[in-house]
């Protein structure tokens, strides 16, 4: 073999290995090999997936500080609802469903449109059937399921990008939000920014019952264009906010985390589908298959038993 043959393909050898640990290094720390690679979503661009994640368009749904949660947390142990003080950190494990409450949430779908076609965020009764179906399947463990009551339409364009906290969506939500505190407002529109979605907390609803509910980018329902966010987890994930659930990586590598002692603590969320992402190196690896945490919707399908006790446990207190 010649010298320069041989030297270019130690090169190329040492070349292929550095890729192949720095590939390693990523997929360890949660990220994709790619993520250089620019990332569409509803009309937007970022330079990354990461950027997207890091953007906060993934769930504008807000943050619950330390203080808050804490408050939350005795208020739901003080209820009580015979497990024990089910829901924190130290909650039971719910593995008998004959147990469970067993509670059938009424849901009323509010299409908000900018006209006529799918297009416009008309969306089909299809595809709200579809996502009725994905909710009973994701929380089928949970005790709870959902019945699809009635679906209004409205054509109004300042509604139809409502964002979160803005007048726009509380004249939405004003005007249209049926049932009382155990029924489930979902509203789909095009809120702008690539935003997916966002939740209120079963807290907050004798503060503000007409604010009570679920914002969703109608191209997340089951069949949409929003991929790979569209097998209707986008509804799944903000209605576990609706349940009392905070996002897995809640408190990040802390002891109290998301308040449920059974999902692995997480330092930052995940996204696309990062197997064996380990970002705490204690208390297992990351729930990247939970509902809770950002991966892509067809990566995610489970809740844990503590997540059941915590909503559960919620629904007992505030619903």
């Amino acid at each position: 073999m010649k010298k320069e043959t041989a030297w270019v393909l130690l090169v190329a050898g040492f070349g292929l290995a550095f890729a192949i640990t720095i590939g390693q290094a990523l997929k360890a720390q949660g990220m994709d090999e790619d993520d250089n690679i620019p990332f569409h979503m509803n009309g937007h661009i970022w330079r990354s997936k990461k950027a997207f994640i890091e953007s906060g368009a993934r769930c504008a749904t807000r943050h619950v500080d330390d203080i808050e949660s804490d408050e939350v947390d005795k208020a739901i142990r003080k209820a009580g609802n015979g497990r024990g003080g089910s829901g924190g950190q130290t909650s039971s494990d719910v593995s008998d469903l004959a147990a469970l409450a067993s509670p059938t949430v009424a849901v009323y779908f509010h299409v908000i449109n900018n006209g006529a076609g799918i297009a416009n965020g008309n969306v089909p009764d299809s595809q709200i059937a579809d996502q009725i179906s994905v909710l009973n399947a994701a929380y089928a463990g949970s005790g709870f399921s959902f019945t699809f009551v009635s679906t209004d339409r409205t054509t109004n364009s300042t509604w139809y990008t409502a964002g979160p906290g803005t007048q726009a969506e509380a004249q939405m939500k004003t005007a249209l939000r049926k049932g009382d505190k155990t029924s489930l407002n979902i509203y789909t529109n095009n809120p702008g920014g690539g935003l997916l979605g966002w939740s209120t907390f079963p807290w907050s609803y004798a503060g503000n019952p007409a604010n009570d509910g679920v914002v969703i980018l109608f191209s997340s329902l089951p069949g949409g264009s929003a991929v790979p966010y569209n097998l209707g987890d986008t509804a799944t994930h903000e209605v576990g906010h609706w349940l009392g659930l905070y996002h897995t990586f809640q408190g990040g590598c802390s002891k109290s985390g998301d308040y449920v002692s059974d999902t692995a603590p997480e330092r930052s969320p995940a996204y696309g589908c990062p197997v064996g992402r380990d970002s705490c190196k204690q208390g297992g690896v990351d729930p990247i298959h939970n509902f809770m945490d950002y991966s892509d919707d067809g990566c995610m399908f489970e809740f844990t038993a503590g997540q059941t006790s915590r909503m559960q446990s919620m629904w007992s207190t505030y619903r």
